[in-house]
């Protein structure tokens, strides 16, 4: 690495140079504000008779992408946005010289804008942009950027430029130009570490977001065609996809948190997510470019959360919309792999509306109850580990009921008692709007637009009664509506003249057709309105009347599921607060600050909380010596164990009183929510042992027999199922399936691309005669179009996995036809 400090126009008028802005750069986001500002700079400069203004630095690696015999190329890592915005100015500058007829034309033209004498026409430009701005900048350059199609920084800021350079200004611009300076930081291909170096730079407070970490990281250290097909075939859909088409804003960095919360079961911190992101993928290798499709595939969902409208599903971009309204951003996570398994065939539309549905029931029961919004993230964070794809949606209600505490899923006498009660005028227009839209429209084929401005959300009784209003009720019942009842969902509507009915008597109110104008409730036609037509009078017991209209109507649109919960799954994810005592019981996981732990002593749960603890703030652990004694004298403890960094603590204790510490220690700490744990189902019963452990005995037992076939060699049991295991090719698997009605063997086309897997099949399918002849029977070749997978199987459907009198058979299946399976498809699969 070499850096040195020379003046801007220095650099930017060397001979047969070329500036390359390469892909992986983010986007030139430089506004008028920006260029309002260097102007100045530069003006001041000049009229001040300063020597110099530094400008920041500029670093590149020279001998790097796009590479010609005529011209050298230096590849801008960092300093984009000041360079792009210079040579906006000089084309500024050229294009009002020439408009002019100033001398200074031809100098500015080919000294600063172009390579004057190189053939190649792509060498040209000094700039050398490889995005749309590069279309912009050609306009510019061109005089032809009224015809530019669409909105470009380049242009708006070319557009202020030209309109702020006048006669009086033009010399002194050129002036404070040539006193500019900068530092040119010169990196070697093969020697420096550009990302490192990016990482750096950009450590130090530049606005760069965690996707444009990202998208460098990918891109930046690939060769130039590779670079540019990345490029092209992954992060460019990828951004595509994560933009919120409304707001035109990227949610790039957004989605890609989602995505590793999903394949880590750990949320990581908003400002950690390329952090995150490097950690995970940071051997570049043939299972890192598998991830990357998968990033790409996975973002095709995330585009339907964000833009609903592009679902052409109509069920499926009513709940999405619904979802995108609450801001149930925390179940993105969980509903990426929903959606990707709905394009692999595993659930079919109608299942995917009533998980979208059941996700709207939890999260808006939990905010009538008025449970904590923050749990959630935990919860949507491992909730699919918790699907049973043999019974999909039954898994996940049973999933979700068997939550606790702070997690809970509020039960129908729990929302009664709170939707009694609860301020709903007050809350945020989203949910209000929610609500009542919802209320209002359900079953409802003449659907109400409740956010036309000229309907309003009506008080019964008004905030402002009228005297009419006291003498019509008893003095209980005007207080109740007074103090207690006004904003609750029995005493609100929805009206088209909230203003006309104002404080008015329930009876004026009802009645009201001023100019015939039909503004009383018994004109209304809305279902909200539907009860008060039938009354004469307001007042509590009809109040009471209604609220249990609406409370029903409420069951019926938000549901609580009616599901049985198994005796042997009666065991529920809760906070250690709230938790059993732990003695004689192991875990199966714990959720420790948003990360989920597979480990079933506690006391490696215990271990690593108080290693957490220490490492957040070691002097407010070590001077807690009432809640326990921690030293760097392990002499002080009949069984010391090492936290961490020297300090020991006394490990020979009971689970009870481990729990006892810690739940002391979590309050001391400000950190009550962060401890969730899950106890092990009592595997003792032998008659109660579940579908998952089942499963796991089953993979266990073949895996230790399968025979003539190193298939599945590398692969361990599963609760799930199925079993895969590679076939030598990216996305292609041998899939064993067991459930209560089959055994199956298939070759799975599972890859991230729907085109490729077709592909793989119809070209699988050409042999088909050939492939079934070696395998010696006949297979089931299944394309499933509408779904991104494909799959050739064959299955005997006279098994049952759950009646181990079977399992001898389908041990025998396996064994017999594995083998077959493989030596029928392995050398047409090298050839895909």
């Amino acid at each position: 690495m070499i850096a040195t400090q020379l003046p801007i126009n220095d650099f930017l008028k060397a001979q047969n140079v070329q500036f390359i802005i390469p892909v992986y750069q983010r986007n030139y986001d430089w506004t008028v504000t920006e260029c309002r500002k260097l102007l100045r700079d530069i003006l001041e400069v000049s009229q001040e008779e300063r020597i110099s203004n530094f400008i920041g630095s500029i670093v590149f690696i020279h001998e790097g992408a796009y590479s010609t015999k005529e011209v050298k190329e230096l590849v801008i890592i960092d300093g984009q946005q000041r360079l792009t915005t210079l040579n906006i100015l000089y084309v500024a500058l050229y294009r009002f010289a020439k408009e002019n007829s100033r001398n200074e034309t031809e100098m500015l033209y080919n000294l600063y804008l172009t390579n004057q004498y190189v053939q190649q026409e792509s060498s040209k430009l000094k700039l050398k942009q490889t995005d749309s701005n590069s279309l912009a900048f050609k306009a510019i350059m061109h005089h032809t950027e009224a015809t530019y199609d669409g909105y470009s920084n380049v242009i708006e800021n070319f557009n202020f430029f030209l309109k702020e350079i006048t006669d009086d200004n033009f010399s002194l611009i050129l002036n404070g130009l040539r006193k500019l300076i900068f530092v040119e930081i010169s990196l070697e291909r093969g020697k420096d570490d550009p990302q490192r170096i990016f990482e750096s730079l950009n450590s130090t407070g530049l606005d760069l977001s965690q996707s444009d970490l990202i998208r460098n990281y990918i891109l930046m250290d690939l060769e130039p065609k590779q670079q540019q097909k990345i490029f092209e075939e992954i992060w460019n859909p990828i951004e595509n996809n994560a933009r919120d088409i409304t707001k035109q804003k990227s949610l790039v960095s957004e989605y890609i948190r989602d995505y590793l919360t999903l394949k880590t079961k750990k949320i990581p911190k908003k400002s950690k997510v390329y952090q995150e992101f490097k950690n995970r993928y940071q051997a570049k290798d043939e299972d890192y470019h598998v991830e990357l499709e998968n990033i790409k595939a996975f973002s095709v969902h995330y585009k339907k959360f964000v833009n609903p409208s592009t679902v052409k599903n109509e069920a499926i971009k009513k709940e999405l919309t619904y979802i995108s309204r609450l801001e149930i951003n925390v179940a993105y996570p969980f509903l990426l792999q929903v959606f990707e398994d709905v394009d692999n065939g595993i659930i079919d539309n109608t299942t995917l509306v009533n998980v979208l549905k059941l996700v709207q029931s939890y999260t808006w029961r939990r905010f009538i109850v008025g449970l904590p919004t923050n749990a959630l993230n935990k919860v949507f964070m491992s909730l699919y580990a918790e699907i049973d794809t043999e019974d999909y949606y039954e898994s996940l209600v049973l999933a979700l009921y068997k939550k606790r505490g702070s997690g809970k899923f509020p039960n129908n006498q729990e929302i009664k008692t709170a939707l009694a009660d609860k301020d709903l005028y007050n809350i945020q227009t989203k949910n209000k709007n929610y609500l009542f839209e919802l209320l209002e429209n359900f079953n409802n084929k003449e659907h109400v637009n409740t956010a036309n401005p000229t309907i309003s959300i009506e008080h019964i009784f008004p905030r402002n009664p009228s005297p009419q209003w006291r003498e019509s009720l008893s003095n209980e019942d005007y207080f109740l509506f007074k103090e207690r009842k006004l904003n609750t969902i029995a005493n609100l509507t929805l009206s088209g003249n909230n203003g006309a009915l104002s404080n008015k008597s329930f009876m004026e109110k009802k009645a009201m057709n001023q100019n015939k104008g039909e503004q009383g409730y018994e004109f209304s036609r809305l279902w909200l309105n539907s009860f008060l037509k039938s009354l004469d009078t307001w007042n509590i017991e009809n109040y009471k009347k209604r609220f249990e209209i609406i409370y029903d109507r409420f069951l019926q649109i938000w549901e609580y599921p009616d599901v049985q919960i198994p005796e042997e799954e009666e065991t529920a994810e809760v906070s250690i607060f709230e938790a059993d005592i732990p003695t004689n019981k192991k875990l199966e996981y714990f959720i420790f600050e948003d990360t989920k732990y597979e480990e079933s002593a506690v006391a490696m749960m215990y271990h690593h909380v108080l290693k957490s603890l220490l490492a957040k703030n070691p002097r407010l652990l070590i001077e807690s010596q009432d809640i326990i004694k921690v030293s760097k004298n392990e002499d002080i403890f009949r069984t010391p164990s090492e936290i961490a960094n020297g300090y020991f603590t006394e490990f020979n204790i009971d689970s009870k009183s481990k729990f006892g510490y810690l739940k002391k220690l979590l309050v001391l700490f400000d950190m009550e929510d962060e401890l969730t744990i899950k106890y092990q189902d009592n595997a003792s019963n032998a008659v109660s042992k579940n579908r998952h452990k089942i499963r796991q005995d089953y993979w266990t037992r073949i895996l230790g027999k399968l025979e003539n076939t190193e298939l599945f060699s590398n692969v361990k049991p599963s609760k799930d199922h199925w079993l895969s295991t590679g076939a030598g090719k990216t996305g292609v698997a041998y899939t064993m399936v067991i459930s209560r009605k089959y055994a199956r063997i298939e070759l799975t086309l599972g890859s991230s691309n729907k085109d490729t897997n077709k592909i793989y099949f119809k070209k699988l399918e050409k042999n088909k005669t050939e492939i079934e002849n070696i395998f010696g029977n006949q297979l089931e070749w299944e394309l499933l179009p509408d779904s991104k997978m494909s799959r050739i199987k064959f299955e005997d459907t006279n098994l049952n996995l759950y009646n181990e009198d079977d399992w001898e058979q389908i041990d025998e299946f396996f064994i017999e036809h594995l083998p077959k399976l493989k030596e029928a498809f392995e050398n047409y699969i090298v050839s895909l």
